[in-house]
């Protein structure tokens, strides 16, 4: 059924609404690069590069290693690494023996990633020569249908003279003693052949990757996504984004093989960081910086900064609170941070003022997207035309993607424009469906006008104009005397005092009114603030029954290791 064009006159200018050069098998999109530009750099690591045709021969070796150790079509290879070169390499040679690869969260603990191995069925790993995360890897195998281990030591991904002093002085990191049985990236690497195997791949209905939820209700959940979910993520992006490249040129869509560099802050094992910075670079055989550890440096996220002013990066994508780190760094000054043509923000709605602080401090341009794991992961986006963007919201919907505002309490109401309800979606990146989870697939999907709708769980509203904005996660809205309050709504106008760095909303138990508004607040390096000034601000700035009734002063607000402000941690601790 072919769905209508998405009725706004703010689409943005000679952008498609539907695409038809997506139907691909993922690993295609490196073979492709490595042909059209060997040599242009794909990797940077600590200063070393890999070539996209080096990778491309490393990817081919480990899909042979991988055919040879009885790996085939539809089996799981898990990866359990941070940033490092090594992880596109393994990522696309899993692809091209067929098999589905498990990116897993490189901190979790032992016992978090047995329950991911055993549950996705893996029968490899691949993890990283470093004490903490070879143990958990060791550990977490037992009891599980693992038959092998492979290590990778970044030594050999190292300039040559920084691996040889860093291996005298006992600064590259190792895991101590390996156990027998387990393998060592780089010797699989050299005894193994540049040749990957005769497969054939039905990208509309093969899975490809597999990546878990982040659990926030019980135990993560796979998300089976197929080659297709991807391909037409990278293709959507590339006719979305219309870029400024140069000081006096028009916006234009961003040409493959040029110059762009992107930064690749967010973790690779997540959906956004693995789209919008590994396979977008691979796509534009653009040169990809991998960054285990963003908040490395003195003070933290200094290497970052670094880094940017070294290798003058083009592109971002990152979540809003990577752009608090930049703009509020304490020595963002002595860093030239002005090469960023365009940023994506995206895994948290992104307050105003953040975007504001950013822009002016960069003189880049963050357009909001918006999306899920299970959508991997971009649904909407806004237009990169600074006239017709709309800061706040999430913008239009994707080529061939379409957006309804249902009912939270009946699926199969649609809501008028402009009021709240829950986003549902449908279109080519919507995943497959939860690896063995029927009962979590009949709660997430709904059949509306003969398709399928993925049912989001945020909240949000469309306008008169098309633009839609996120009102909040459904389970995050706060019931006060009746009243409906949307955590986002109250730490927008938090984000707004100057002495306010992060700030995180919750609703807690009041037997009144059912539940009173408590905000989290980290406050500016070198600022004080009491609770009184914070709370006669939001007296100013609100109504009455959005106000936080207590704020909380932390030096720390709990995120997950993408970046996202974790509200359910705040109440688990208050509930606790």
């Amino acid at each position: 059924m072919t769905l209508e064009e998405w009725q706004t006159p703010y689409w943005p200018e000679g952008v498609s609404h539907h695409l038809d050069n997506f139907k691909f098998p993922l690993y295609q999109i490196l073979d492709d690069t490595a042909k059209k530009y060997p040599e242009n750099v794909f990797t940077i690591f600590s200063g070393a590069t890999k070539t996209y045709a080096k990778v491309k021969d490393t990817a081919d070796r480990i899909a042979n290693f991988l055919t040879n150790k009885g790996i085939k079509k539809g089996d799981k290879v898990a990866i359990f690494l941070p940033n490092l070169p090594h992880f596109p390499e393994i990522f696309f040679g899993i692809l091209k023996t067929g098999a589905v690869a498990v990116n897993c969260n490189p901190v979790y603990t032992a016992s978090e990633l047995n329950h991911q191995l055993n549950d996705s069925e893996a029968k490899m790993v691949f993890c990283m020569d470093h004490p903490e995360f070879y143990k958990n890897t060791a550990d977490a195998v037992n009891g599980t249908g693992v038959e092998t281990v492979v290590v990778c030591n970044i030594k050999s991904y190292l300039p040559k003279l920084k691996g040889l002093i860093g291996g005298l002085l006992g600064k590259i990191p190792k895991a101590g003693n390996i156990e027998n049985e387990h393998l060592m990236f780089d010797d699989i690497v050299a005894s193994s052949k540049p040749i990957a195997p005769e497969i054939s791949i039905d990208p509309e209905n093969d899975t490809a990757v597999m990546l878990y939820t982040g659990g926030t209700t019980g135990l993560p959940k796979g998300a089976e996504l197929v080659h297709t979910n991807f391909t037409h993520n990278l293709m959507a992006t590339m006719e979305w984004c219309r870029l400024v490249q140069s000081e006096e040129g028009a916006p234009e869509k961003l040409k493959e093989g040029d110059y762009h560099c992107v930064l690749g802050v967010l973790p690779w094992f997540h959906s956004f960081g693995l789209t919008g910075a590994m396979l977008t670079a691979c796509k534009l055989g653009a040169q990809l910086i991998c960054i285990p550890d963003p908040r490395a440096g003195n003070p933290p996220f200094t290497d970052v900064l670094k880094t940017v002013d070294k290798y003058k990066p083009t592109f971002m994508s990152a979540v809003p609170t990577l752009f608090v780190a930049f703009s509020n760094h304490p020595d963002l000054s002595k860093y030239d941070v002005s090469s960023f043509q365009g940023c994506i923000s995206g895994g948290a709605p992104l307050p105003p003022e953040v975007c504001k602080d950013f822009e002016e401090k960069t003189g880049a341009i963050i357009f909001e997207a918006y999306g899920l794991t299970e959508t991997a992961p971009a649904l909407t986006a806004n237009p990169t035309f600074p006239e017709s963007r709309k800061v706040g919201s999430i913008g239009f919907p994707l080529p061939d993607t379409h957006v309804k505002i249902l009912n939270a309490e009946n699926p199969y109401e649609e809501m008028p424009k402009g009021e709240d309800g829950e986003i549902a979606a449908f279109g080519p990146q919507v995943m497959k469906g939860y690896w063995n989870r029927p009962d979590a697939n009949e709660q997430s999907f709904v059949k509306l006008d003969g398709n399928r709708y993925f049912l989001t769980g945020d909240i949000g509203n469309i306008d008169e104009d098309g633009y839609i904005t996120i009102t909040d996660r459904k389970k995050d809205m706060i019931l006060v005397g009746g009243f409906n309050v949307y955590p986002r709504d109250v730490e927008d106008v938090l984000f707004t005092h100057p002495k306010v760095e992060l700030a995180a909303v919750i609703g807690v138990k009041n037997g009144k009114s059912g539940e009173t508004v408590k905000a989290f607040v980290k406050i500016v390096d070198g600022q004080t603030a009491t609770e009184e000034e914070i709370l006669n601000f939001c007296k100013e700035n609100m109504t009455a029954y959005k106000r936080p009734r207590s704020i909380e002063f932390r030096d720390e607000i709990p995120m997950s290791n993408v970046g996202k402000i974790l509200r359910r941690v705040l109440r688990d601790e208050e509930t606790g």
